[in-house]
């Protein structure tokens, strides 16, 4: 087995319990069935994660980071902000759609997290997560578009990630559906209606 840098060797792991947990579900997954799934031993597995709660952090942080790296492509300024704001929703839409295990694996994880004793912290850091990634995204927009708010920041970042925390759970039970693409247009319309003073996209 060649030598990788512990960085890269825990990346891999994290993609190998993804994978196996989101088909295996989290109860069902082993830190054998992991180690398997890598193509590493067991020992490589224990060296790289000291308990299953980092696995678990590690897996959480991934899974945000997947489609974050999507959005964040997707919203680069375009002529309007309502624009703008619309392919971020739809990027993220895209990738629900794309990857409906991976999303149900999310709230797997928070159930998971809230019934075992000591791992309540890592439901919360999920949610958290969730809701600075969405204040990173913001404070993004207004720094190339050049606009304010009517609702403070952490406001809106805590908002918009329940409402898309709902919106993907009801895509998960309801299946796909032509209404989807009215509702995040009525999102999208929302949101882009929270901004006050809006300036032109940098070209």
């Amino acid at each position: 087995m060649a030598r990788m840098p512990s960085a890269e060797r825990r990346q891999q792991l994290t993609e190998a319990a993804i994978r196996a947990m989101t088909r295996d579900g989290v109860p069902r997954t082993t830190t054998r069935s992991i180690a398997a799934e890598a193509g590493v031993s067991l020992s490589v597995f224990h060296y790289c994660f000291d308990s299953k709660q980092a696995l678990i952090e590690s897996v959480i942080e991934t899974i945000t980071g997947h489609y974050v790296t999507v959005v964040k492509e997707a919203i680069r300024p375009k002529a309007t902000l309502r624009e703008t704001i619309g392919a971020g929703f739809q990027a993220y839409w895209d990738h629900v759609s794309a990857n409906p295990g991976e999303h149900m694996l999310t709230y797997e994880l928070t159930q998971y997290a809230l019934r075992q004793p000591g791992f309540e912290h890592l439901a919360r850091r999920q949610y958290e997560l969730y809701s600075d990634t969405y204040a990173e995204l913001i404070e993004q927009l207004r720094h190339s578009m050049n606009f304010e708010l009517r609702v403070p920041v952490p406001v809106l970042a805590r908002y918009l990630a329940a409402m898309t925390d709902g919106l993907t759970l009801n895509f998960l039970v309801l299946g796909d559906d032509a209404a989807w693409a009215d509702i995040l247009d009525t999102i999208t319309d929302h949101v882009a209606g929270l901004v006050r003073d809006e300036a032109p996209a940098a070209t």
